[in-house]
């Protein structure tokens, strides 16, 4: 199922959470950090949204990614003990949904070609290399999701192409 793709400029935000890296091997540590900061938000009473939890994924390595777990976060949020802090600047998105029940690979192959077609290309960081077609991948997961088959909202920072 073709999904429907929105673009928008996110202006820049604060985020506080945990930070995964690791092989694609152990995803399963992955699962188990995004937990901990479910069942930590408690502590970050200034959350702009408790209710939407925030994953940000790099490709930054060969074998696997760096992922933060992280809730957006005002500027009075402290960081607590065992969090990290990361800002992520305005950029443009192409935003979709994920839903349940799809296949998540197929969500994000109907999505890099729509980006192709319409003469978009992932944004990267400059002086960064990365190792896979959709670099940064922000992903957006409300709580009340499945966790064995999440509906979730799908964010990739984009730039025109010959802009």
């Amino acid at each position: 199922m073709l999904s429907n793709y929105t673009i928008i400029r996110k202006p820049a935000y604060r985020a506080i959470g945990l930070k995964w890296d690791g092989p694609w091997s152990e995803i399963n540590k992955l699962k188990e950090t995004i937990q901990t900061l479910e069942d930590r938000v408690k502590e970050l009473p200034h959350a702009v949204q408790p209710d939407m939890q925030l994953g940000l994924s790099y490709h930054t390595r060969p074998d696997g990614f760096c992922h933060y777990s992280v809730y957006e976060v005002t500027e009075t949020q402290q960081i607590p003990d065992g969090m990290l802090e990361i800002n992520i600047p305005e950029l443009t998105y192409v935003v979709t949904k994920h839903q349940k029940g799809d296949n998540i690979g197929d969500t994000y192959g109907q999505l890099a070609f729509y980006l192709n077609k319409e003469g978009y290309t992932p944004y990267k960081e400059p002086g960064v290399t990365y190792f896979d077609s959709l670099p940064i991948k922000h992903e957006r997961y409300p709580l009340d999701r499945d966790k064995d088959d999440p509906h979730f909202e799908i964010l990739i920072p984009i730039e025109k192409i010959n802009s």
